[in-house]
Order: structure tokens, then sequence, then C-alpha cells
């Protein structure tokens, strides 16, 4: 899996990195399960051609390549991945929804504080 996204998505969902795919392999989960948040966006693993344009265009600084992800979020690779072997793909959307759109810096530092991400 080339990208992931991490929990720093988590509750701040901008849409940046999705607009930006070239592949539309970004995706919003649509339904409810405990396991797989749907407050946050996952990056297909099969479907990512490994671009990175999408690492840049997230603001809350969410995304990672698999092998630079931080330890805190190395869970996160896992739940990445594993959404799509649990989920049929009509679970999932590439018509992602922002929640939060433009962070300030001051913002970016609170979420990555609140993940105990410094």
């Amino acid at each position: 899996m080339p990208w992931v996204i991490t929990k720093l998505c988590l509750d701040c969902k901008d849409t940046e990195c999705a607009e930006v795919c070239p592949v539309d392999c970004i995706y919003e989960i649509q339904v409810e399960d405990e396991n797989f948040p749907k407050n946050m966006l996952y990056i297909h693993p099969a479907e990512c051609i490994d671009c990175a344009a999408c690492e840049p265009a997230c603001p809350w600084q969410a995304i990672f390549e698999d092998s630079q992800v931080p330890a805190i979020f190395n869970a996160d690779i896992e739940l990445n991945a594993k959404v799509f072997e649990v989920h049929p793909p009509e679970d999932f959307t590439t018509e992602v929804t922002p929640i939060s759109k433009n962070p300030t810096p001051e913002q970016i530092a609170a979420n990555k504080a609140k993940w105990g991400y410094a």
C-alpha cells in the first residue's frame, strides 16, 4: 500500500486529497461500522498508483507513504487496507463530503496534539 490516511483525518476530513487524486482511489465509507470511522477518508491500496498527489494536498497532514507512517499511527495502515476487504464497493463513495476545510496552523497543531503526534 503506497499511501495511508491516518487518524489525523478523523473528524477533520478535508477533501482536497480526493480532488487531486488522478485515479479516484480515495473513498468515504457510507455505512455504519464501529471498526471503520465514517468521518475520515481511506485510500484503496489496489487502486492507488503511488503518484503522491494526495499527500501535499492534505492540509491536515494526515497522509503518509506506508513506510513513513509515524509509529503512533501504525494501526492505520491495516485500517486503510482492511476496510476495503470487509466492505463491498457499494459501501463507498468517491463523492466525499468535507468536515473542515482550510484549517489554520493552530487547528492543525491542536489536531496533532489530540492524537499525541506533535
